[in-house]
């Protein structure tokens, strides 16, 4: 006889991530406008101000729901 269990029976969730504080990731020179409408636009994270010293160097950082995500902006950048 198999025992069962009521996470057996449960509906499918919709997929989810978090919490995640932080992940760097590397997007190419320029492209903040179009990072901005997946994040934000898509995803709905609000963007947070990066530090003076930091936004010098082009990128934007977004948050929401225990994600925390910072992209960089790279001259030279490749995807992986």
């Amino acid at each position: 006889m198999t025992t069962r269990t009521a996470a057996d029976h449960a509906p499918a969730r919709a997929f989810t991530i978090g919490p995640l504080h932080h992940v760097q990731l590397s997007v190419p020179t320029g492209s903040e406008d179009r990072c901005r409408a997946y994040w934000s636009g898509v995803l709905g994270l609000s963007e947070i101000e990066k530090p003076p010293v930091l936004a010098a160097r082009g990128g934007c950082w977004f948050r929401g729901d225990g994600i925390e995500v910072h992209l960089g902006a790279e001259a030279d950048f490749v995807p992986a």
